[in-house]
């Protein structure tokens, strides 16, 4: 891959992984009921058993969407690694080069479409 290319994978990651850490800063305080003031408001509990059930539902929800985007981080930083080795754009698989449009769709993918997809039915 031409250094010109690298160098704006590198940015797009850059800019997803800035982009990622404050969307976990922001379910992280979702998560925790904290509202603007950065304190939980106690204020807002709910009594009723269906709006309990509603702010359980939504906080796992939160929980669930932080998961997805904590992974994606690491994915970042994992593909900013492989930059700075050399090895951004091969496949982790089968080394084989990983095409432009799939690193332009999922900048952070360790892999071609075909091991993803090899992957994915053993999963």
């Amino acid at each position: 891959m031409k250094k010109t290319d690298l160098a704006v994978f590198k940015e797009k990651l850059l800019a997803l992984r800035a982009r990622c850490n404050r969307d976990v800063a922001q379910l992280t305080d979702e998560a925790l009921g904290k509202g603007a003031d950065g304190a939980g408001n106690l204020s807002n509990m709910p009594i009723h058993m269906a709006d309990v059930g509603s702010d359980n539902f939504e906080q796992e929800f939160t929980l669930s969407l932080l998961e997805n985007e904590e992974e994606v981080l690491t994915q970042i930083e994992s593909a900013l690694a492989r930059i700075e080795k050399g090895t951004y754009g091969t496949c982790e698989e089968c080394s084989a080069p990983i095409p432009k449009g799939r690193l332009e769709a999922l900048p952070y993918t360790p892999r071609c479409v075909n091991c993803a997809r090899k992957l994915e039915k053993r999963v």
